[in-house]
């Protein structure tokens, strides 16, 4: 049976799956806290609930706590948006996103290394 393709997370999906990834599965109020910001601990609630219904996170329940766990992990979702981005924003062309990311960060030696690492990995495998 073929896998349904993942949901792409909004921002703040986003933010709470890297609090999920940070420290693993937790509870609404330790996620609230993590985010550290005005939003309110029922806004992250319903967001969890939106979530888990869109496949993104599951819950248990232990004791009164409702325990929210990331169910794709931090590649999958980075590999999703990047997806996404790439056809929204480039017109589906890889080299663009690369080529303006570059172009507009502080780049350093050891980034630049890792990079040229790949690209030898990526040259490799091609027949």
């Amino acid at each position: 049976m073929p896998q349904r393709p993942l949901p792409t997370p909004t921002k703040a999906e986003l933010e709470i799956l890297q609090s999920l990834w940070r420290h693993g599965p937790t509870t609404v109020r330790e996620i609230h806290q993590d985010l550290g910001r005005a939003t309110g601990y029922t806004t992250v609630l319903k967001m969890l609930q939106i979530m888990t219904e869109k496949g993104l996170v599951e819950r248990t329940i232990s004791g009164r706590a409702h325990i929210y766990k990331a169910l794709i992990s931090e590649k999958q979702g980075m590999g999703e948006f990047l997806k996404e981005l790439v056809e929204r924003v480039f017109g589906g062309s890889p080299s663009k996103l690369v080529l303006q990311a570059l172009g507009t960060a502080k780049t350093s030696r050891r980034e630049l290394d890792e990079i040229r690492a790949l690209l030898k990995e990526l040259e490799d495998k091609k027949p």
